[in-house]
């Protein structure tokens, strides 16, 4: 079933759109939470508070890519559920090394103050990852969306891990200067 199909069924309230979400995308969605939680019970129960999440969201929204859609829904359940089990400590994994490594693109004090500023951010950050090289931009985003680890991206492209962390660097490197030039540091 294609993803058209999908979205009506979640339109007209069908109660086969979760199972065929679920079989579509599940795995996908799966992946993304084990990444960022490294726990498989927490990710099963991430990807299943996402059907429920996007059996809420559709309608009123209409997704433009289910996949990114769901994605999205995964991927934020997850730092939601990572963020609430590891309240005031440093936790190991991907993620506390991930919000290290773009911190320096952004100043502490920056704190989207109204929703625009956040959209254009978002609109911001879009424009950038765009304009890289394709497998740069690859990378940023297996990094810093997927949570993805860089012995895990370094044998998705074929590089050595060095290379990762290079292109991770001059990446960084390059968005800190965009958010500059754009007003955001």
């Amino acid at each position: 079933m294609d993803d058209n199909q999908i979205i009506e069924l979640f339109w007209h309230r069908s109660a086969d759109a979760i199972p065929e979400a679920a079989d579509k995308y599940g795995a996908y969605c799966f992946a993304i939470a084990r990444n960022i939680l490294h726990d498989t019970e927490d990710a099963n129960e991430c990807v299943n508070d996402t059907w429920l999440r996007a059996w809420n969201a559709i309608p009123p929204q209409r997704p433009y890519a289910l996949r990114l859609f769901l994605a999205r829904i995964t991927r934020n359940l997850s730092f939601d559920r990572f963020n609430a089990r590891n309240a005031g400590k440093r936790g190991g994994g991907e993620i506390p090394l991930v919000l290290d490594e773009l911190a320096e693109c952004l100043d502490n004090g920056t704190d989207a103050e109204a929703a625009y500023e956040a959209r254009e951010l978002r609109q911001c950050l879009r424009r950038f990852v765009r304009s890289l090289p394709e497998r740069d931009g690859n990378v940023l985003v297996r990094r810093y969306f997927f949570a993805d680890s860089v012995p895990d991206i370094a044998k998705r492209y074929g590089l050595t891990q060095n290379n990762v962390m290079v292109i991770l660097s001059r990446t960084r490197r390059k968005l800190k200067a965009e958010l500059l030039k754009e007003g955001y540091l």
